[in-house]
């Protein structure tokens, strides 16, 4: 299978940029994939001039001198120096775009790919600028980046302005459900990646942990028909569903009389309240994930009452919904 110009090209900037050593043209046309194709000579030479110019028409600093103490022969590599970026300012947007695309370049196949050509480099006697032991690309483990083919059509859905219906489910232990949402954007926390976007189905703000969303991710509807809403903190959203550095805020709870233990023992209590035919004490509890607070007072049932804030409250009883198998309400939901 023919290599294409840019894989052929990218290959000749890491085997230039991996040693400090000038390679000579014959070698690099034996250690290169995609120019040991060309078996006249001439043709590799041609080539090859094309790609050391279009390599400086991108600011490539192709440098030349002597691939030998005691020869010659004219040599080739890439001035590492000229070549690195300086220091730069991100704001918080671009640092999270950058951070996805390293991301996206953190997978097991590159890293096969990366490590097989250095291997190829050192068995062909050019000094490798780098530690043997140390891996070229270190490779995310497959639970933190989700699923990989998810991660690729909803990244392209919300370049697009694209809506999209995927499989989804709130537990590891829990039926999968088909979702359609208008995406805003791809998130991480923690190591985690989340969907964050409109509920077509439920009208609501819904923020998704891709390692539970399935491949099967279809983009419909016509191009650049979905914006994220101005002045929306994707990251901050995501921080405060499933955050544990701090406290995110407080919940006002009502719980029965003898009952709820452990919410009692996170919360102050501040009144009394009767509910129904119960009587209970209000709690202001400290929230630290916002998902693990309403997985908590969901457990208790009857027993417990989010009065504050709303987005709590639809979250549980949503929670409390889809354990007895019926619809859901419209509200926040959490990144499960």
């Amino acid at each position: 299978m023919a290599i294409s110009k840019v894989e052929r090209l990218m290959n000749l900037v890491i085997c230039l940029l991996a040693t400090r050593q000038f390679l000579t043209a014959e070698k690099i046309r034996h250690l290169v994939a995609g120019y040991d194709e060309e078996s006249n000579y001439d043709a590799f030479s041609r080539m090859f001039e094309r790609d050391k110019n279009e390599l400086r028409d991108l600011g490539v600093p192709l440098e030349t001198g002597q691939a030998s103490r005691f020869g010659t022969v004219e040599g080739y590599r890439i001035n590492r120096d000229a070549y690195e970026l300086p220091d730069i300012d991100l704001t918080s947007e671009e640092a999270a775009a950058v951070a996805i695309a390293v991301q996206l370049w953190e997978s097991p196949e590159l890293t096969s790919a990366a490590q097989g050509a250095l291997m190829k480099l050192r068995a062909a006697g050019v000094v490798v600028d780098q530690d043997p032991a140390a891996p070229v690309v270190t490779a995310l483990p497959a639970r933190t980046r989700g699923s990989e083919p998810a991660l690729e059509k909803l990244l392209a859905a919300v370049d697009a302005g694209r809506a999209v219906r995927f499989e989804h489910r709130p537990a590891r232990n829990e039926p999968y459900r088909t979702r359609t949402v208008e995406p805003w954007g791809v998130v991480t926390h923690d190591g985690r990646w989340y969907l964050v976007g409109h509920d077509v189905d439920r009208d609501a703000t819904r923020t998704f942990r891709l390692s539970r969303i399935g491949d099967d991710v279809v983009a419909f509807g016509p191009e650049n028909a979905v914006h994220k809403p101005a002045g929306v903190d994707l990251r901050a959203m995501v921080d405060r569903i499933v955050g544990t550095g701090g406290v995110a805020g407080t919940a006002t709870v009502v719980v029965r009389d003898g009952r709820a233990q452990e919410l009692r023992r996170l919360g102050r209590a501040v009144s009394t309240r009767t509910v129904g035919d119960w009587d209970g004490t209000v709690l202001e509890v400290p929230v630290r994930s916002w998902d693990w607070v309403a997985r908590l007072i969901a457990g208790y049932g009857e027993d417990a009452l989010v009065l504050a804030p709303p987005d709590l409250r639809g979250d549980v009883m949503d929670k409390l919904r889809a354990a007895a198998g019926v619809g859901e309400n419209p509200g926040m939901e959490t990144a499960r």
